[in-house]
């Protein structure tokens, strides 16, 4: 199982992480911020879970890919 975090509010909209991984992000017209797809909101957090072990790469390519550091993937 792969868990991806975003901290949606610090985001910068620099795109990054839905040009790496197009599965899980995408930006928002609205606000020109990220979107953490299927996600559920917590305290400024949005997760979620994904049972595709094979998403961890390109999730961790985003992750690793944003200048804000507001993206975390585990993988259990």
């Amino acid at each position: 199982m792969v868990i991806i975090t975003l901290q949606r509010a610090k985001c910068i909209g620099c795109n990054y992480c839905a040009e790496l991984n197009p599965e899980n992000f995408r930006m928002s017209k609205k606000d020109g911020k990220s979107v953490l797809l299927k996600s559920q909101e917590k305290r400024g957090f949005h997760t979620t879970k994904l049972a595709d072990d094979n998403a961890y790469e390109d999730a961790d390519k985003a992750a690793k890919a944003c200048p804000v550091d507001i993206i975390k993937v585990k993988q259990i």
